[in-house]
């Protein structure tokens, strides 16, 4: 009796595993992969002696000089860096939802001569990498300074500006296909009642599209706030930088690098970033998929 027993678990097991079994071992998996990174930066921030060497060996040691020094720095102003990122990338990110939005209104529910054109072209300029215009950037906004000061080089406007021209296309394609399963009687029943498309789409439309606005909005936040190409070309004073170019400071010389400073910071810059998606996780899903169903 007990033998038959014994063989029933086993093949409850195995049917088991056969149908989820293998799928919790995957995440677990993939799980430890995921976390292995962020636990060892945290190891590294939390090691006194500012160097990697004995962060082989998670909390191995544990002291908060590395952000003592990040915070007291004068000759590093982390506060400040800080500071700078998130208005640019608060400032980029909510102008990014607001000209994504209205462009993928337009383009989801106006029918004008060369619509699909240009509809194809900004998603086919995306093609392009930012590094490859690095120099006609530079230039462009040198030019500018010497005209508009206010938003020539080392100012935030203008790297706003650069950051909003680059992302305006991916992010319409995106926000145009959502916008698109908005039914269309909605507007219809709209105009009935007298409303205009201004009306219709800063009272009925931005409330029904809001998982995409915000999965745009967490998008161009996380990549404004990791940028570093574009940001270190047009900031040069130290006042003026954001967070990921005052860091890579701290590890340029390869003789003085300060990794467990380093660490510090992007533990503390990595929070804004983990606030907003948690704010806004419960739209993530239903914006990354529902864009996806009718194009």
């Amino acid at each position: 009796m007990s033998t038959d027993i014994t063989v029933r678990r086993r093949r409850g097991f195995g049917a088991w595993f056969a149908d989820t079994g293998w799928r919790h071992v995957v995440a677990v998996v993939v799980s430890v992969f995921a976390l292995f990174p962020l636990l060892y930066v945290l190891s590294a921030s939390l090691n006194p002696k500012g160097t990697l060497t004995g962060s082989n060996q998670l909390f191995s040691a544990i002291g908060v000089d590395s952000y003592v020094r990040m915070l007291s720095d004068p000759q590093n102003p982390y506060g400040l860096w800080f500071m700078n990122t998130l208005l640019v990338a608060v400032v980029t990110g909510a102008t990014t939802v607001f000209i994504g939005a209205c462009a993928a209104y337009a383009f989801s529910r106006m029918r004008f001569t060369g619509r699909r054109v240009g509809l194809i072209t900004i998603v086919v300029v995306q093609m392009f990498p930012q590094l490859l215009a690095v120099v006609a950037i530079f230039l462009l906004m040198s030019t500018l300074s010497d005209w508009f000061p206010a938003i020539g080089l080392n100012t935030h406007t203008g790297l706003i500006l650069v950051y909003l021209g680059g992302a305006l296309g991916v992010n319409t394609y995106l926000m145009y296909g959502f916008f698109n399963t908005i039914p269309k009687e909605i507007d219809e029943a709209a105009r009935i009642d007298g409303a205009g498309h201004t009306r219709i789409f800063f009272t009925i439309i931005l409330r029904l599209v809001a998982p995409i606005l915000a999965v745009v909005g967490l998008l161009s936040f996380i990549g404004t706030v990791n940028e570093y190409v574009i940001a270190s070309v047009i900031l040069i004073e130290p006042e003026q930088q954001t967070l990921v170019v005052g860091l890579t400071k701290l590890v340029a010389n390869p003789r003085y690098a300060d990794w467990s400073a380093f660490s510090a910071g992007a533990v503390m810059a990595a929070i804004p970033v983990m606030i907003l998606f948690l704010f806004l996780q419960k739209y993530i899903v239903g914006g990354l998929t529902a864009g996806a169903t009718k194009g």
